[in-house]
């Protein structure tokens, strides 16, 4: 999992953080089965739009089939929101319908579940650009966000899928906007509002984003959702708004990734920095996270 990755002004970076996700299947000789793009997908220009060269340079050969052999799914950041020769939404959208390449992204928002067979985890993949998260339109006027309509549809179609029966499975949020973040950006009113109650209703387990270009993990006291903030992926990394040793457990300004292993009886999540090391790791045993339990070998801390 990453978040931020698709820069145009710091390649190198991209490039550092993907090697060290090739590093690391080698190191430990893992089948991939999945990656899950975190949103900011692509920054800048983009032009051609499914005819970009960006897809075969900064994805398709970035993450090179040959070791990540899985589907990509992906949701949407607020630079792919941007309006540059073309509408890189909806080039997003085409790329993935045109059924050519693993990139998934079957519609804005969506949900897939590990394994298909017997599955553990069901992932809902939101968009977070939700009406009044861009708050400097007045200045960007190649920027834009959904509107109340479709931020209305995603909503009554994400209530219809949490009051679906998934016996014994646990659940997860991914999105590019944090709700809660240490990072420059600050905690986002506009999601809590929408989404915060319904986190601890039907017990989510995760909330994944990026956004912040940093690695994050959050969590707090009698909430049964870990905040996992993976947004290392090669663009420019930026500052603290809340130290993270005042709310945590961890936070690293720091290029990376994030490794989410599924096991029968557990969930292990893992940020790697560029070197291929592990900076952070933390297990959730799937009877006590449906139970609304804090994370195992984490430190619950109160908002």
């Amino acid at each position: 999992m990453l978040g931020d990755w698709g820069t145009n002004t710091l390649p190198g970076q991209q490039t550092a953080v993907a090697e060290a996700m090739r590093r690391w299947v080698g190191l430990h000789r893992l089948k991939i089965d999945a990656l899950m793009m975190l949103g900011d997908n692509f920054y800048g220009p983009m032009r051609g739009g499914v005819q970009s060269h960006r897809w075969n340079r900064q994805f398709e050969e970035m993450y090179p089939a040959s070791v990540f052999p899985g589907p990509a799914y992906a949701v949407l950041g607020n630079h792919d929101y941007e309006r540059f020769f073309g509408n890189k939404v909806e080039a997003e959208l085409a790329y993935a319908k045109a059924g050519s390449s693993r990139w998934r992204m079957p519609a804005r928002w969506y949900t897939v579940s590990f394994p298909s067979n017997d599955p553990v985890m069901t992932f809902f993949c939101l968009d977070s650009n939700l009406p009044g998260t861009k708050s400097m339109d007045f200045i960007r006027p190649w920027s834009f966000e959904m509107s109340r309509a479709e931020a209305n549809a995603q909503d009554e179609w994400l209530q219809g899928e949490l009051g679906k029966d998934r016996p014994g499975q646990l659940l997860a949020f991914v999105a590019h906007h944090p709700l809660y973040t240490n990072g420059m950006h600050g905690d986002n009113p506009i999601l809590i509002s929408r989404w915060g109650r319904l986190l601890t209703e039907h017990r989510i387990a995760f909330y994944i984003s990026g956004h912040d270009h940093d690695l994050q993990h959050l969590e707090f006291e009698n909430r049964p959702t870990s905040f996992v903030v993976s947004g290392g992926g090669g663009a420019e990394l930026v500052g603290w708004r809340t130290p993270p040793g005042r709310r945590g457990p961890f936070g690293a300004r720091a290029l990376g990734f994030t490794d989410l292993e599924i096991r029968q009886d557990s969930v292990l999540v893992r940020h790697i920095g560029r070197d291929a090391t592990v900076l952070h790791s933390f297990e959730k045993r799937l009877a006590l996270a449906r139970k609304g339990f804090s994370s195992r070998g984490s430190r619950p801390v109160t908002a």
